[in-house]
């Protein structure tokens, strides 16, 4: 893990929202840096300013008032251009409800953003076809997601994030609409991209999915109260073995894992 300088930073994050006349703070004066190589989670009740934290991060959202970096740029006040090529080159987004396109396969959902980014067409099928395989779908890349398991979807949309070479991958509560198999697959696959160098950042209120990350950050009415290392991280790989896919025999589960 490179410490030297930080992958991403919000330095005095501040985020006010104003709706029927009345203000409100959802983020307050937030300090953070997060580095090269990190698999960090976010947690917070509703309302404790997580979601908007990852919508500034994502250059979704501008801040009210403070610097947001990445990889020492501050993007805080970037056009919508600006912010949106960020998007598309730098960041990687995997959200809780998949987020494909139902009429397409997983091939074409993972080819979207390549073709946003101008990248040629065989390039952008090698590159699909590659991404498809790290996620475990290889041979599933013409299944339409009506055709796939929850999981498989989320894999399909974990192999999009992936396909730009992003600085960090954003994951938003990517465990919410999964069984606990599926969850705890879906947390090995994040496992093995950050054991690999990937750095991601995961949102989630779930304690037991935070404690498949390294660093955990907590927010509570827009602060951070804590920010500490996970002293008994778990392991996907020896967790999986504890749950059982449901509707599946052994030999089904032995074959897809």
């Amino acid at each position: 893990m490179n410490r030297d300088k930080p992958l991403l930073q919000v330095c005095n994050l501040t985020k006010t929202y104003f709706m029927d006349g009345v203000s409100v703070k959802a983020l307050r004066g937030v300090n953070l840096s997060f580095y090269q190589g990190e698999f960090t989670s976010i947690m917070g009740a509703s309302g404790s300013g997580k979601s908007t934290m990852m919508h500034i991060m994502g250059c979704l959202d501008r801040p009210t008032s403070g610097q947001y970096f990445i990889d020492g740029e501050d993007v805080s006040s970037f056009s919508k251009d600006q912010l949106a090529m960020v998007r598309n080159r730098r960041i990687g987004f995997v959200f809780q409800g998949f987020n494909l396109l139902s009429r397409t396969s997983a091939l074409e959902n993972v080819e979207l953003p390549m073709i946003y980014a101008g990248i040629p067409s065989e390039e952008r099928r090698e590159r699909a076809m590659a991404a498809l395989a790290s996620v475990g779908l290889k041979g599933r890349e013409h299944h339409h997601p009506n055709q796939l398991s929850g999981g498989q979807q989320q894999r399909v949309a974990i192999a999009r994030a992936l396909v730009n070479r992003p600085s960090v991958i954003l994951a938003d509560e990517p465990t919410g609409n999964l069984d606990s198999y599926s969850s705890v697959e879906i947390m090995g696959i994040f496992q093995d991209l950050n054991a690999n160098g990937i750095s991601i950042v995961l949102i989630t209120h779930e304690p037991d999915i935070a404690m498949y990350t390294s660093r955990v950050v907590r927010l509570s009415d827009g602060q951070v109260i804590s920010d500490e290392p996970v002293s008994a991280r778990l392991l996907a790989s020896e967790e999986i073995k504890k749950h059982r896919r449901p509707g599946g025999s052994d030999d089904e589960q032995e074959e897809q894992a």
